[in-house]
């Protein structure tokens, strides 16, 4: 949505491919083509005869996907950009300082490696048939719709902040010192739009993310300072909350969030001199509080995660005391 915004304020001529579950929400401007890009008949109708300067992919997940993508935009488009992720990123790290040269290998998380396998087809298809090709690597990325966490369930993260609100301890992985890097919207959208149109970011591999690097404590501190709260943590090992829900904490903690990770943006800023991440986390994440609160629709609840939790917590306080008393 940022991006969309972005490109709409600087006169871009956008063309939106979905079915506009949020398209109110942008200004007068674009085009919109009302269809599923999985919908590839309709789509091929839809844009014959079309050329684009640029081609984004937000919503490709396996190499099947990006395939099409090839097939349905290699004669029609002068770039196309894929949003991987950086979790793709060597686990577990060799250095905590990641470039774009970091390696690519997540055994712990089948996301990551099918992240992995659409960039090495569409990596081959730039060194074989010239596809015109941009890879971006985000890592932790928030707007104003949800609460980035560590650790939430299947509904999101607002019960995490209920807890909050509550009094309640929420769950922390590890011991919360590990460091962590939250990147918003606006400053993404920034780098993205830099790199639309940029010659010099054809068969390139990129990262976008903020410099500012903060421990898991103090994103969660952060959190509870917006909500008027007082933080209280309840720190549990990674390698125990994955064996112990049916969650996939083996991928999103061991894979990616329980690794301390900083992101050198050298690169990224090279190919877009003017790009500076200026929203620092404890000021996002205000707004994005204060507008869930101000949004029940935002506020999804999920109980199930709520008695996870305190079964966790009552669990390893018993196995506590239990070894007290021996």
């Amino acid at each position: 949505m940022a991006i969309s915004k972005r490109l709409l304020s600087q006169g871009h001529e956008l063309y939106l491919l979905n079915h506009g579950s949020r398209n109110h929400e942008l200004p007068d401007g674009y085009h919109h083509l009302d269809v599923g890009i999985d919908e590839t008949e309709k789509v091929k109708q839809l844009l014959e005869g079309m050329t684009f300067d640029c081609v984004a992919e937000f919503i490709a997940f396996v190499p099947e996907q990006v395939k099409r993508d090839v097939e349905l935009f290699r004669n029609s488009t002068k770039q196309y950009i894929f949003i991987s992720s950086a979790s793709a990123y060597q686990k577990p790290l060799s250095d905590y300082r990641i470039t774009e040269g970091t390696p690519l290998a997540n055994p712990y998380w089948e996301y990551s490696r099918n992240k992995i396998a659409c960039e090495d087809y569409l990596m081959k298809e730039y060194r074989e048939n010239g596809f015109p090709v941009t890879i971006i690597r985000p890592s932790h990325t928030y707007d104003e719709r949800s609460i980035p966490m560590g650790i939430h369930g299947n509904n999101g993260s607002w019960q995490v902040a209920k807890r909050m609100l509550e009094g309640k301890p929420v769950i922390i992985h590890g011991d919360g010192t590990t460091l962590w890097t939250m990147t918003h919207n606006r400053d993404f959208a920034k780098a993205f739009v830099g790199l639309i149109g940029n010659c010099h970011a054809i068969g390139e591999a990129v990262q976008i993310t903020s410099d500012e690097s903060l421990t898991w404590n103090q994103i969660y501190d952060a959190v509870a300072n917006a909500l008027g709260v007082t933080y209280k943590p309840y720190y549990v090992s990674s390698t125990f909350l994955a064996r112990c829900s049916d969650y996939d904490f083996t991928g999103s903690l061991i894979g990616d969030k329980a690794n301390t990770v900083t992101f050198d943006n050298t690169k990224l800023k090279h190919l877009v001199p003017e790009f500076c991440a200026t929203t620092r986390f404890d000021q996002g994440v205000k707004e994005t509080v204060e507008n869930i609160l101000a949004n029940p629709k935002l506020q999804r609840s999920d109980p199930e995660f709520d008695i996870w939790c305190d079964k966790v917590i009552a669990a390893l306080d018993q196995a506590a005391e239990q070894i007290l008393k021996v």
